[in-house]
């Protein structure tokens, strides 16, 4: 507080309508009445009192005894000095603009007499100075620079304004100027100081065969600049007049204004202003840089109760919070800063003092915010409760299963609404079921601000007694409030020992809210508190009612998915091979994924065909879902019926298109919305004898082949269009295969995905391979391992063949002569080869069918006929001959007298029947070895 002396030289406290308001009053008003009576008395009592006062007032204005004075006097002396850096400014301004003007002409007129007629042709005639020289100089007179100088590339002047320099050393710079390009520079030449620019003269050829260079001298440029000085200082003693004038006017005004008061005058008026400032109803208080106060309003004394004596003593002793006293002591920068004074909020905004020049110190202001705090707290809690349930929208229910979103409502209620919180599901739920209340619940997810609370963990089934507050919520569908668990008698009743750990730990509120999907009840939600001392209240209910019921939404969701997931699981399991029939030609290991997000349409099989070979097939419908299992079910069967026909893969892949064609119409046909069918399919067929593979591919990736010696390709298989599209054929790629070599089919999920490309993942795919062990199991464990990450996006089936061959001594091969005859040779040649292998108990049979295959040829068939025998797990016999005729098994009537030789071989053999190879069809029979 400020503090000013009396006539008396006592002080008191400057306060509203108080004794130091009047003292002031009165001292201006005496002030007033003795200058008025000064002014007359300096005119001896003859002078108009007014003209007096006009007197004065000019010449307190005039000495700068007044503000409008000083002020004046500071105009003026600033004008003059921004007047005299204007004219320095200009001065120089003009001589840079003169230099510059002179460089400009220098260069364009070495430019032009360099490029002038004739001056390339002067530099290489006998006397360059005779003709050159008369040019120059009447060149420079029309152009008004000081000289023109032309030079030979080694810098001897051709000409120059005094003679007696022609032939010497061009003084400057020349070595840019032979590069072909243009020097400007300031030197200290034979006439002077001097800019001149130097340029190339140039032959047609490009080839700089001189120089020429022109320069004005800085005395030429600093006399254009000097010309124009007087009219630079004549300008600038009229901006001063004016100025001085407008000042003059400025300062007038500010007389008038301010009425000729001087400093003191002044003073005296921001002392009135400082007893207003005592009246405000919000306080102020000036601190020095030190932390001293010097002045406190009225409010500020009143919301700190400020001691009497508090302008002149530190912040710190004055009685206030270390916090608030903290703050005005630093005097850093504050705005609103909320503080605690006896029962008040004070919020404080402090600026320092000393930001444009002013003392160094800081200035506060206090307000009394404390019902305005109250009502913004409330407000406070409703925006976070309401942010809470925002969130519960967005981040409950990001992904489709039951215990994650159980986990994502726990972690969202602590710490923002509870210390703990617990989810407890009925079983069924958690298998996508309905849930059932005569069935036990299990704790699905718990969170916590520590994990040693002692509450059921995770995992634990669940049976809560009637009188629980769990149980009440399930049986009556409402949110259960139990403000102090210590008195909870129905709720110790669950289990007596944990409820009083519980209870023990610090946990003294609960919430329980039932998990309500329409009319199912899916479970419980409980809420506990331990932290605040304060139990929950009712408008925690509301809220914890809230939140459970948008988490319910998404756990029922999650149940249904889960629900339609597993029955689709299920459905595709069940159409996926269960097992894989037994062959000799491949060692076969395998995997199936099924997709996180989904069931998908990816599948394989592993065919035995006829002559030991055996028929690898691997596809993928797309899509997820129900209609993507059914789909693979059906293009399964499929394709075990289309094998049955022994056909070729280009053939059989052919049918699978027409068939996927189909369904696409009866689906269009029934449901005009129903989505096109899209999928891809591999067919190959390995030979043991032949050692050889027949592959063809509809859309799907190429096969992967790793030769025994470790390294990886991927042949070069025709792709196909997908299944469905029609009108274009499938082509087949014949490959030949060591024994040992292992192949590779997959579908696109294992080399394919949102993050990368099919050529990355092939790339990876290759480098796993050549890092993978030599069997099937160490491939597919390779493979997976490196290539797919934990949550698939897409199903994977992966197959690894690794191939055999059957031994050269366990084929047995004859070619047959069209004659009847023919049949005994070959039963002869039959009979010796069983005994080799040790299989004398099969010759009769085999022996019968043979025969009877080989007649058939003979009697139906046509030439070349050919007798093949395998010793494989089965005993296979096969006749080939070049017709096309396919034989049909009938029964013959009492009367006939053939017509039963293809029923011996049905009742004799396992298996039999026919394929189609380009020469024409092999009629096969197997029997099962003893």
């Amino acid at each position: 507080m400020v503090r000013l002396p009396d006539r008396s030289g006592s002080r008191s406290t400057h306060r509203p309508g108080g004794p130091r308001a009047r003292r002031v009053a009165d001292h201006a008003r005496a002030t007033r009445k003795r200058r008025t009576l000064d002014a007359a008395g300096g005119a001896g009592g003859h002078t108009d009192p007014a003209e007096s006062k006009r007197t004065g007032r000019l010449r307190s204005a005039l000495t700068g005894r007044s503000v409008a004075g000083q002020v004046f006097v500071l105009q003026v002396v600033i004008v003059l000095l921004l007047v005299v850096a204007a004219v320095v400014s200009l001065y120089l301004q003009v001589r840079h603009d003169s230099t510059q003007e002179a460089r400009r002409r220098s260069v364009a007129v070495a430019q032009a007499f360099a490029n002038a007629p004739g001056t390339r042709e002067a530099l290489s005639s006998p006397r360059p100075t005779v003709i050159l020289q008369p040019r120059a100089e009447a060149a420079r007179k029309a152009t008004g620079v000081d000289f023109i100088v032309v030079m030979n590339t080694e810098g001897i002047r051709y000409t120059h304004p005094k003679p007696n320099r022609i032939g010497k050393k061009f003084v400057g710079t020349i070595a840019p100027a032979l590069a072909g390009k243009t020097v400007v520079e300031e030197v200290n030449g034979t006439i002077g100081r001097l800019d001149q620019a130097v340029v190339p003269v140039k032959a047609p050829d490009g080839k700089v065969v001189g120089l020429v260079s022109a320069g004005v001298t800085t005395r030429n440029i600093g006399g254009a600049a000097n010309r124009q000085l007087p009219l630079v200082l004549l300008a600038a003693a009229v901006a001063l007049a004016l100025a001085t004038g407008g000042t003059a006017l400025v300062s007038r005004r500010l007389l008038r204004q301010t009425h000729g008061l001087g400093p003191h005058e002044m003073t005296r008026m921001y002392e009135h202003h400082d007893a207003v400032l005592h009246a405000v109803r919000e306080g102020v208080l000036i601190a020095t840089g030190e932390g001293r106060l010097l002045l406190a309003n009225d409010e500020a004394h009143r919301l700190l109760d400020l001691p009497e004596d508090a302008e002149g003593r530190h912040v710190t002793e004055l009685g206030l919070p270390a916090d608030t006293a903290d703050l005005l002591a630093s005097g850093r920068v504050a705005t609103d800063e909320v503080h605690l004074v006896k029962d008040r909020l004070l919020a404080v905004n402090q600026r320092p003092t000393d930001v444009q020049g002013g003392p160094p110190g800081s200035v506060a202001t206090l307000r009394d915010s404390t019902e305005l705090r109250a009502l913004s707290g409330r407000a406070e809690a409703a925006r976070e409760r309401l942010e809470m349930l925002y969130d519960a929208g967005v981040g409950i229910g990001t992904s489709l299963d039951v215990t994650r979103t159980a986990q994502e409502l726990a972690e969202l209620a602590v710490p923002r609404f509870a210390d703990f919180a617990t989810v407890d599901l009925f079983d069924a739920v958690l298998d996508g079921g309905q849930p059932e209340a005569v069935t036990p619940l299990r704790r699905t997810a718990v969170s916590g601000i520590r994990e040693d609370a002692p509450l059921y963990p995770v995992g634990r089934q669940l049976s809560f007694v009637d009188t629980s507050p769990q149980a009440r919520s399930l049986h009556s569908g409402q949110a259960v409030l139990e403000p102090d668990l210590d008195l909870a008698m129905g709720w110790h009743a669950q289990d007596l020992e944990r409820t009083a750990q519980v209870v023990d730990y610090g946990i003294h509120s609960l919430i329980t809210v039932p998990l309500r999907a329409g009319s199912l009840v899916l479970g419980v939600v409980s809420f506990w508190r331990s932290e605040k001392p304060e139990p929950f209240d009712t408008e925690e209910l509301a809220l914890a009612e809230e939140l459970v019921a948008r988490a319910a939404v998404s756990i029922d969701n999650a149940r249904r998915y889960t629900r339609e997931h597993s029955m689709a699981v299920t459905l595709q399991r069940s159409l996926l091979p269960r097992r894989l029939p037994e062959q000799s030609a491949l060692d076969i290991a395998y995997r199936y994924l099924p997709a996180q997000a989904g069931v998908g349409g990816d599948w394989f099989d592993v065919l035995p065909l006829s002559g030991a070979r055996v028929a690898l097939v691997v596809g993928d419908v797309v899509g997820h879902g129900l209609h993507a299992a059914a789909t693979m079910g059906r293009l399964r069967t499929a394709v075990h019926n289309f094998s049955a026909l022994d056909l070729p893969p280009d053939e059989l892949v052919a049918l699978l298109d027409e068939l996927v064609a189909r369904i696409d119409q009866d689906e269009a046909a029934y449901d005009g919305n129903a989505p096109i069918t899209g999928a891809t399919c591999l067919y190959a067929i390995y030979d043991p004898v032949a050692r050889s593979c027949t592959v063809a591919r509809a859309g799907h990736p190429p096969p992967a082949l790793v030769r025994p010696d470790g390294s990886v390709t991927f042949p070069d298989v025709p792709a196909g269009p997908p299944l469905g599209l029609g009108g274009l054929p499938f082509e087949t790629a014949e490959l030949a295969l060591e024994e040992g070599s292992r192949l590779v089919l997959y579908t696109d999920g294992l080399v394919e995905n949102r993050h990368r490309d099919i050529d990355e993942g092939l790339d990876m795919l290759r480098d796993a391979l050549e890092r993978a062990g030599k069997s099937p199991e160490e491939t597919c464990r390779s493979v997976l391992e490196a290539q797919l990450p934990s949550r698939p996006s897409d199903d994977v089936a992966l197959i690894v063949a690794r191939t055999r061959a059957l031994p050269a001594d366990r084929v047995a091969e004859w070619d047959v002569p069209p004659d009847p005859a023919a049949v005994s040779g070959v039963r002869a040649s039959l009979n010796r080869q069983l005994e080799r292998w040790g299989l004398e108990e099969l010759a009769f049979t085999t022996e019968l069918i043979l025969s009877e295959l080989v007649t058939n040829a003979i009697r139906y068939g046509a030439d070349p006929i050919h007798v093949r025998v395998l010793f494989d797990r089965t005993l296979i016999c096969e006749v080939f001959d070049s017709s096309s005729t396919s034989p049909h098994l009938r029964y013959a009537a009492m009367t006939d007298e053939g017509g039963r030789g293809l029923f011996l071989v049905a009742q004799l053999a396992e298996r039999w029947g026919t394929r189609y190879t380009p020469a024409g069809k092999v009629i096969w029979a197997e029997q099962p070895l003893p």
